[in-house]
Parts: structure tokens; sequence; C-alpha cells
């Protein structure tokens, strides 16, 4: 018996062994790919440096890459040159010095500005330097989808390995100005799938996951969905916690119930819409800075004109689509999304 035993444990010992040398080959073979892959990003280009794209691009400069940027306001230019960080006056002259370029703006028209434009990144001509466009943008799916496919059109000045024609992915991100400081945004990519497991590294530069959302628009279809959710979920909860409050109980207790049940969800546990109820959050600074109202109004309005054009009616959509555009008439466009708590439920908070 005391053989077996210890046949057993050394049986036990060699198979740890020989899985830590299999885990080893892998992660040589991995950080040789990752090295290979690093020479297709020696020169990124950067268009949009906004709450969002400052803060990616400054990870991107963080982890050692090339950059050269962009953005209609000089002033955000004149933080990045003041750093030694290389700025052009048009997208098609950061294009011209780019192996890749990132967009991320505001909105459909801005990137079909940037793109399709007067010195846009194709106005030169269908043969073009970059071999990978990435645009981080939220823009509807249609949009993302001809962009692609008249980028596919063109030829490169100069081919990559794997590449013949150049590429575009749509990568919005999800996790608002607090993770895009922080390198911690969820990227959902729709594309070639051989484009995204090439542009990973820069990714993951930038974020902390990614998701593979299957062909061209996809990436942009999974953002609208996201916010649209997010959207109705944080009117919700500021609801509930409003009547709570009415009915006598306290914001801060009532939270602890949702997030111990079945009501618990990222508004309530991540993101709490009540002054003093949650520290580091929008709320807790008079919901300054984080995901402004105006830009949840644009995005549900994509995500209503999205379900249009599939056949469909969202009335949960279309309502939070007029409270949100009615928070920005009221003049609280730049303020968080969650200030639609304050704004609804005046006065009515844990302070």
């Amino acid at each position: 018996m005391a053989i077996s035993r210890l046949s057993f444990l050394l049986h036990q010992q060699l198979q740890k062994y020989t899985s830590s040398l299999r885990h080893l080959s892998y992660s040589n073979r991995s950080f040789c790919s990752a090295s290979n892959l690093r020479s297709h990003f020696q020169r990124i280009g950067f268009i949009g440096l906004g709450n969002m794209g400052s803060r990616m691009a400054n990870n991107l400069i963080e982890d050692g890459y090339n950059l050269t940027v962009h953005d209609v306001d000089h002033n955000a230019m004149k933080i990045f040159s003041e750093r030694g960080i290389l700025t052009k006056e048009s997208p098609f002259e950061v294009a011209d010095s780019s192996d890749v370029l990132i967009t991320m703006l505001p909105s459909s028209n801005h990137v079909l500005d940037v793109y399709t434009g007067r010195n846009g990144l194709l106005s030169h001509g269908n043969t073009l330097g970059p071999w990978l466009f990435i645009d981080s943008s939220t823009i509807d799916p249609q949009t993302s989808r001809k962009l692609s496919a008249t980028i596919a059109d063109c030829s490169l000045k100069r081919k990559r390995d794997g590449f013949e024609v150049p590429a575009m992915l749509d990568a919005p991100v999800s996790g608002g100005v607090l993770a895009a400081q922080a390198g911690t945004l969820t990227f959902m990519v729709g594309g070639l799938e051989e484009a995204y497991v090439a542009a990973k590294p820069l990714f993951l530069s930038m974020g902390k996951s990614t998701i593979y959302c299957g062909g061209a628009g996809n990436g942009s279809a999974a953002k609208i969905c996201n916010n649209l959710a997010m959207a109705v979920s944080m009117l919700g909860v500021s609801e509930a916690l409003a009547l709570g409050q009415k009915l006598g109980i306290a914001a801060s207790t009532l939270t602890k119930i949702f997030n111990s049940s079945s009501a618990r969800c990222w508004s309530s546990d991540t993101y709490n819409p009540v002054p003093g109820v949650m520290d580091g959050v929008p709320a807790s600074r008079n919901y300054d800075g984080g995901f402004a109202s105006k830009l949840m109004a644009k995005d549900l309005n994509l995500a209503t004109e999205s379900a249009k054009e599939v056949g469909l009616e969202f009335p949960l959509t279309s309502q939070a689509e007029k409270i949100f555009t009615q928070l920005c008439n009221d003049g609280h466009g730049m303020k968080d999304f969650s200030c639609v708590f304050r704004h609804y439920y005046p006065g009515n908070d844990e302070l």
C-alpha cells in the first residue's frame, strides 16, 4: 500500500512538472509572437483627444508606443506637444506618418468627417499608409460597416505580414473616463478576426479586457446595446431609490438591500446616482466628470434608430431617450448621466 501511495504521489508530481514545462514553452512562443507583432505598431496615430481619447493615448505612450496625435482643439494638442509628442494639423498628416490609426470621436458625423472629409484619412486616394484603422467612437453600426467596406477596397503602400489590404476594426469601449485613466477599459470589437488578434496588444495597453463580437459593425452594435441597458437600468435604480426615500427608507440602506438581492446591478453597486451613498462617483462631486448626459442621449438615439431599421419597437428605450434629451434641453447635458436622479427627484437624496 505504501509503495502504491508513493507511486501515486510521484505520478502527480511528474504531471505538474510536465504541465509547467508546457506552460513555459507556450509562454515563450507567446512572447516571441508578441515581439513580432510589436513591429507592426511602431508608429501609432491617434485622433480625438477629449476626455476619453487623451487618457487612452496617455496609456499607449506610457506603454512605450510612439504616437502622433491630432485634435480640432489646439489646446488639447498643446498638452501633448509640450510633452514631446508629435502633433499634426490634419487627419491625413497623421495617417501619412502612421502604421496604425486610432480614432476616438463624439459621433458618426465626426467620424465620417475625419475619414472622408477635406484632408481626411481617405482624402488622398485609395492607397493607404496605415495597415490598420481602429475606431473606438460610439457610432451606428451602419456607418462602421460602410467605412470598413471602403477601407477594404483600398490598397497598402507597403504590404504587411498577413495583410494584403488595410483592415478596420470598430472597437468602442465601456468603463468611462475613470477606466480610461486607469487603463481598465473593456473593448467590444467588430471586424476581421485576424486584425483583432493582431491588435490585441494595443487594446490591452488601454484596457483590461477585449471581446470579439464578430464582423464589421458588431462592436458598434454591442456598444449601443450596452448603453441602452445602462440607461434604462440607471432610470430604474433612480426611481426605486427615490420612491424608497419618500417611503422613509434611507438610500444607503436601500442600496445595501439592492446589492445583496436580485436588484443588484452596476447602477446600484458601482455607479450609485444618489449623493452621499458612494465615494468616487459623479454623484459625490455634483455629477461633474463621468459620462455626459448629452452622450447618453446620443447613444439612445442610435439605439432607437437601429431598432427602427430592423423593425423593432422598444418603448423603454424611447422613453429613456426622451428623458435624457429633456435633461440636455434643461441645461444638464454636460453633467454625468446619473444626474437624472437629482434632476427628476430634486432634493430627494442622502444629504
